[in-house]
């Protein structure tokens, strides 16, 4: 069973706030860009689907050994949201495996915006929490190098593993 709940992660430049459904609106916005679906399919979602969407993560995992923390990235000097990180938390007989994404809006890319709010989520995963966090995970199109300088500028490495067509990146933490 894992109770894990996101907290508020500071870093440098951004301020990683914990996802609510008032995010939504702004959010909608950030996301909107159908060139952020390039490889993971689909389309933007609207400010509706995004507060439904929004109302079942800050709901939490029916399934009690499984978590989900997610976070808006904020832009501090600008209060501007600018894309979101998730850590989906699975605890096991080791402690926890958490399965980290993310996304920045276009206008904010090549920015090191997902290198900074990635760094902050590993640091936060490294941290004592409960259960602890054995090793972080995620799974990137091998054509994405954009989110793989972002996985591996966050001590993940590639694997010989795939899931649903992308290479599992990882890091064991201990």
């Amino acid at each position: 069973m894992t109770t894990l709940k996101p907290e508020t992660i500071h870093t440098d430049r951004l301020t990683l706030l914990p996802l609510t459904v008032e995010h939504a609106d702004e959010m909608a916005g950030v996301l909107s860009d159908p060139g952020l679906h390039t490889f993971i399919g689909g389309a933007p979602d609207t400010a509706e689907a995004l507060r439904a969407r929004y109302r079942r993560w800050v709901a939490g995992s029916p399934d009690p050994a499984e978590a989900w923390c997610n976070w808006v990235i904020e832009l501090r000097d600008t209060a501007a949201l600018t894309g979101t990180v998730q850590a989906t938390v699975t605890a096991d007989d080791r402690g926890a495996c958490a399965e980290i994404a993310w996304v920045v809006g276009t206008p904010w890319q090549r920015r090191g915006i997902a290198t900074e709010a990635v760094r902050g989520l590993v640091a936060w995963l490294r941290k004592p929490l409960e259960p602890p966090v054995h090793t972080v995970v995620a799974h990137i199109h091998p054509d994405h190098l954009a989110s793989a300088a972002v996985a591996a500028a966050a001590a993940l490495t590639p694997t010989d593993r795939w899931h649903d067509d992308e290479v599992r990146w990882q890091l064991d933490i201990g």
